[in-house]
């Protein structure tokens, strides 16, 4: 993700102040276009995880639609696990790195759309 000054805040931790970057919100719609391009196969078009290439993973995708699990993820851990892969944060490596081919911005956009899936 880029990081300009304009998205940036500064934190102060006791007499310290650190830069922290603010998450630009992504566009739900476009997040959805990609989902339905990239994510389907595997985490289903309701993002049950039930998608049509989960029977033959050892590990079943993520289910999108558990707001308890998904509610304790920061957005920034759903950006990181879409552009790193599961093997670049510790997870599944069946799980594909997407950086590149998508933007921070394209990113930005599927963890909004994501974010949809598990409202109540």
């Amino acid at each position: 993700m880029r990081v300009t000054l304009s998205r940036m805040i500064w934190v102060v931790l006791g007499a310290v102040l650190i830069p922290s970057v603010v998450w630009s919100a992504g566009d739900p719609a476009k997040g959805k276009e990609k989902y339905q391009q990239l994510c389907v196969a595997c985490h289903g078009v309701s993002g049950k995880g039930d998608g049509p290439g989960a029977a033959a993973l050892p590990v079943k995708p993520r289910d999108h639609t558990d707001g308890e699990y998904m509610g304790k993820l920061s957005d920034k851990q759903v950006f990181d696990v879409i552009k790193l892969g599961g093997a670049g944060i510790g997870k599944s490596p069946m799980m594909p790195k997407w950086s590149p081919p998508l933007t921070d911005q394209q990113i930005e956009d599927l963890v909004a759309y994501i974010r949809t899936l598990s409202k109540k």
